[in-house]
């Protein structure tokens, strides 16, 4: 079985249009976008006592990442405040009739929402700053957060974005450089998911919304936050974060959607392509590689694609499908030749990347539960954490095996980074360093 050299691994950085290097975790799933690291010695056993290189406490709530370069960590934050009197959250329609999600919460009181800057040798708070106080523009799900989308960073200067809260850029030393607004987006009141893309000098939104009138995906540039092309779109609200691929020396970015996945070109936002969509609610990110590009949605249908970014004259562009094994939440992930996807009770699949052929499928892990965290990648195994904090590390391939279960005794709902041979997981109420701690002489 081949798994991701460091030479492929920085084809697939150089595709993903990041200058990161294999140390750094600078955005959401990495800096190939994949959940994919070529380090070869993180630590695959830990516990609330053993390998941990320090914990610190988190105030408030986020899903959004830890974001990893140098000696700095970042993760954003969400603390709700007091019942705001007159505060109202935007209102929704469905089938042109007025619409609230049973689950929607939290439109009606204040929020402040930070960015938080640790430093990776010791976990001390290095600073952190209030980007954002006040009402917010919508309810969001009583699972989601306002600081759900993970910040992007170049090394130098962090971006943290808030969806209809704005996007702010940070220097390294907390100050803020400038902050610009993209409007209110309405997402049927059950919050943002979707996550900046950095790709040379702009960042792109996208931005669909409710049944589609508003819909748009957006470019800003990183020197001073003014909006380089802004091009409407008619999919309804998703929650997918687009991905950046090369064909033919061509960078394109990504978008899957219920009724379409289209390719833009991130420079100007030109349509490149467009074939069928998922059929379902985009959640997942696309992941990439042997020419093709894999998208997927778990609702209301399982549906999986392998998609040719250079498919031959009279090729079609969907290579194959696939219709078990997916979720709602947790992305699948691209590791050697194999697809792994997830479903959020935990049932792991594994596929040919090549042809969609199923290696095995519904595999359960020792312990029931339930997962919203992507999977990520590395030294040949999978890293698979539930929403109880237990995170099983599975061997890569086709033959299904568990290796550990690690727990940190507490709830994880975000994502891992992996940077600088440690793994850094943001738990509930703190963020941990996991590092192999060093031989007793």
């Amino acid at each position: 079985m081949r798994q991701l050299g460091f030479a492929s691994w920085l084809a697939l950085a150089a595709a993903a249009g990041t200058m990161a290097g294999p140390d750094n975790w600078p955005g959401w799933r990495g800096p190939t976008q994949n959940g994919v690291s070529p380090l070869k010695d993180i630590p695959t056993a830990w516990s609330h006592d053993r390998n941990i290189a320090w914990n610190t406490p988190v105030a408030g709530r986020g899903l959004s990442s830890p974001v990893v370069w140098g000696s700095r960590v970042f993760l954003t934050t969400d603390i709700e405040g007091e019942v705001l009197p007159g505060a109202a959250p935007a209102k929704h329609h469905m089938g042109g009739q007025p619409f609230r999600h049973p689950d929607s919460v939290g439109g009606n009181r204040k929020h402040t929402l930070r960015l938080l800057c640790f430093d990776t040798a010791t976990g001390k708070p290095l600073w952190e700053r209030t980007a954002y106080e006040g009402p917010v523009f919508d309810d969001t799900h009583k699972f989601n957060t306002y600081a759900s989308p993970t910040p992007v960073t170049d090394g130098a200067y962090v971006y943290a974005y808030f969806e209809s809260q704005g996007l702010y850029k940070y220097d390294y030393d907390g100050n803020m450089v400038w902050r610009m607004s993209l409007g209110g987006i309405l997402t049927l009141g059950v919050g943002s998911g979707v996550s900046p893309v950095l790709f040379e000098d702009r960042i792109l939104i996208l931005a669909d919304q409710d049944e589609g009138e508003n819909s748009f995906l957006a470019a800003v540039s990183t020197l001073d936050g003014k909006i380089l092309w802004k091009l409407p779109r008619t999919e309804a609200v998703n929650w997918t974060t687009p991905v950046i691929v090369t064909a033919d020396k061509q960078p394109e970015l990504i978008v899957p959607s219920m009724q379409d996945v289209v390719a833009y070109d991130p420079r100007s936002g030109k349509e490149i392509w467009r074939t069928e969509g998922v059929e379902g609610n985009s959640v997942h990110t696309a992941v990439y590689g042997h020419g093709m590009v894999y998208v997927s949605t778990g609702f209301p249908k399982k549906k999986t694609m392998a998609i040719r970014l250079n498919p031959a004259p009279g090729q079609d562009r969907v290579a194959w499908k696939y219709d078990k094994g997916t979720g709602y939440i947790p992305s699948p992930i691209l590791y050697g030749d194999y697809l792994y996807l997830m479903t959020g009770a935990g049932l792991l699949t594994c596929l040919d990347a090549r042809t969609g052929e199923p290696k095995y499928e519904g595999k359960r892990f020792p312990q029931p539960g339930q997962f919203t965290s992507a999977p990520v990648a590395v030294d040949g195994k999978l890293m698979i954490t539930s929403n109880d904090g237990d995170t099983y590390v599975v061997k890569a391939g086709p033959v299904h095996e568990v290796l550990t279960k690690n727990s940190l005794g507490e709830p994880v709902f975000a994502s891992l980074a992996l940077a600088e041979g440690s793994v850094y997981i943001r738990s509930a109420n703190s963020l941990y360093r996991i590092r192999q701690a060093p031989a007793a002489r």
